[in-house]
């Protein structure tokens, strides 16, 4: 599904360039599971940025499904973000005055879908990572592993082909953490394609492949036995 190549990212700081990514090359089969690993300042959050269309490589290219996503414009690039993403963050990124239900059906209002269809597929997203009964409770009322369950209904919201999740159990405690993970590996186990970017290793555990980044470069790809 994912199929890049030389990829590199460089960032212009004063008078210096920085590589934030020096050359790489990776692919990923639909349905994978995979962690990014990597300190910070490693590339990886740069890496995750240009495969969800938030960012453009400098140079190399990216294939998604056959398409050239380096030549998209603005417009297509936004587009493919809407269709063919969902994004999952550490800091959930829920819109205080809005309820579970309403936070979920934000990318569908985007995608131009009608209210009656958006409730709906919002009021199941939630059901599916078990919040239906919390649908009309606002994030405030909500513990930290309810928003985060929440923030992954809004990026299952318009059925990505890939799951993109940064550092996602970064602000919950252990217990939390776990049970969130447990939700990626069933979403995985249904044929959702997962990518998953940490720096903690125990995270990087739960997935079956392990791609490790230093330095913008990758240093080490590994599959579990079974995968």
């Amino acid at each position: 599904m994912i199929d890049i190549k030389d990829l590199r990212k460089v960032f212009v700081m004063g008078e210096e360039e920085v590589a934030a990514l020096a050359g790489v090359t990776l692919s990923i089969a639909r349905g994978e599971n995979v962690a990014v690993i990597g300190p910070s300042g490693s590339g990886k959050s740069s890496l995750m940025n240009i495969l969800g269309g938030l960012d453009r490589p400098t140079s190399g290219s990216y294939l998604f499904d056959g398409e050239d996503v380096g030549s998209f414009g603005d417009d297509e690039l936004a587009s493919f973000r809407r269709r063919r993403i969902g994004f999952v963050f550490q800091s959930f990124q829920l819109l205080p005055r809005l309820t579970a239900l309403q936070n979920v059906e934000l990318p569908m209002i985007y995608a131009g879908l009608e209210p009656r269809e958006r409730r709906e597929r919002a009021a199941a997203m939630l059901d599916r990572v078990g919040l239906g009964p919390r649908k009309g409770h606002r994030p405030t009322q909500l513990s930290g592993g309810q928003q985060q369950r929440v923030a992954i209904a809004r990026a299952l919201a318009n059925s990505p082909d890939l799951l993109l999740a940064d550092e996602p159990t970064g602000a919950l405690d252990t217990q939390t953490g776990l049970e969130v993970l447990a939700l990626f590996k069933e979403l995985n186990a249904g044929g959702l394609t997962l990518i998953l970017v940490t720096h903690d290793l125990d995270v990087a555990a739960a997935a079956r492949r392990r791609v490790s980044f230093r330095d913008g470069l990758i240093v080490s790809d590994e599959r579990d036995a079974a995968a």
